[in-house]
């Protein structure tokens, strides 16, 4: 039987979603949500112009006006992240990963689908990528004609050295790629400065938008020189920066409510006061949560100063009691909503700092945690706590 809407507002109007402590998809704002809620065909002129006045506003973001463009890509970030590898490296090129976790390795099961040969320098993942060795790799193997680094790896939430590594690529004359996508938005990132050909991320992170799209800020140059390298139809990135030039569309069709809803998302992060507020917002949520973790008995994985304020890893506590799904489960039941770990050598569970979350949210998940503790009867012990 249909629901009419005079039914259902009520149920909508009393509706609260729980808090998304993760690193996306994100809690996002109600007027973020109600952007979503009309329609508009993908070739009417009301909707290209949103299309372009995004794409403006994502290249200003990155301060990279002049030299640099925006292609918005249908799919998740890791759509993004393949449109790009399977884009942009000629036949007979070779890609070099900086990796220290998972989503570096991402990138290398991305290049090994297409047949790219690939150089894996590999660290240990409480540990930044040594650009001393990027430099030695880039002066022994010519043959490198690509370099991709993550800029948060949000398996741990380290931050690596992105213009360490764009200054050696743009040295050697190598072409820079770099996987954004839980640091654009919150992080400053200039593209210029940092020597970045290629960034990728997507409409579900800091900027708080839904899922639906990823989107690459290109140096106009390279992307132009990658004309016909596309390994695929869909993923081709230059034919989709050349039909959003062109007539203003997609070549297939668009996330158009996702796009109306990142359109609103982005409004609001200039409200805010653009990536540098934003940024500050995320590292008090982190601060909080971190004091509070700590005072709990909960250790961190990375040291302080390597530690980003996007997302932080957690050891489980030492207690025989401790069980994550159950933990995870019991939060869930309160409200809040936390992330999994993904590291290789450590069980660790992991807590998210950024969506349009506040002080008043990670007090009560700090207050949840607490409780959850309790009705599980685990005390982390003083071992524990050093």
């Amino acid at each position: 039987m249909f629901l009419g809407l005079d039914v259902l507002a009520p149920q909508l109007s009393s509706w609260r979603d729980k808090a998304l402590f993760t690193p996306g998809p994100l809690t996002t704002s109600r007027t973020v949500k109600q952007a979503m809620l009309r329609d508009l065909g993908s070739r009417d002129i009301e909707f290209i112009t949103i299309v372009k006045d995004i794409r403006n506003r994502l290249v200003a973001l990155g301060d990279g006006v002049e030299e640099y463009t925006s292609v918005l890509m249908q799919g998740s970030g890791t759509f993004g992240i393949e449109s790009v590898v399977s884009s942009v490296i000629p036949p007979d090129g070779k890609l070099l990963v900086l990796v220290n976790g998972a989503y570096g390795k991402r990138l290398l099961k991305i290049a090994n689908i297409h047949k790219i040969p690939f150089v894996e320098l590999a660290f240990p993942e409480n540990t930044n990528p040594d650009p001393s060795d990027l430099e030695k790799n880039l002066e022994s193997d010519p043959g490198i004609t690509h370099v991709a680094a993550i800029h948060c790896e949000t398996t741990t939430g380290i931050i690596n050295p992105i213009e360490d590594y764009g200054r050696i690529v743009r040295k050697h004359n190598r072409t820079y790629i770099v996987d954004a996508m839980s640091s654009f938005g919150a992080y400053p990132i200039d593209l210029k400065k940092c020597e970045i050909d290629f960034l990728i991320s997507s409409s579900n992170k800091n900027i708080e938008g839904v899922p639906g799209f990823s989107f690459v800020l290109a140096r106009k140059a390279a992307l132009i020189a990658a004309k016909g390298f596309a390994r695929t139809l869909s993923l081709d990135l230059f034919a989709q920066w050349e039909g959003l030039e062109g007539d203003g569309q997609f070549r297939f069709t668009p996330p158009i409510h996702s796009i109306l809803a990142f359109r609103q998302a982005l409004i609001e992060l200039e409200q805010e006061g653009g990536v540098s507020a934003r940024g500050a917002r995320y590292k008090k949520n982190y601060e909080a949560t971190i004091s509070a973790m700590q005072k709990m008995g909960f250790k961190t994985y990375l040291k302080p100063e390597d530690q980003g304020y996007i997302i932080t890893s957690f050891y489980y506590p030492d207690h025989p009691n401790f069980n994550f799904q159950e933990f995870y489960e019991r939060l869930s039941e309160k409200g809040h909503v936390i992330y999994p770990g993904k590291l290789t050598v450590a069980d660790c569970f992991r807590i998210g700092h950024i969506g349009r979350l506040g002080l008043t949210d990670v007090k009560a998940l700090m207050s949840a945690v607490a409780k959850t503790l309790s009705e599980m009867k685990i005390h982390i012990s003083e071992k524990n706590e050093e």
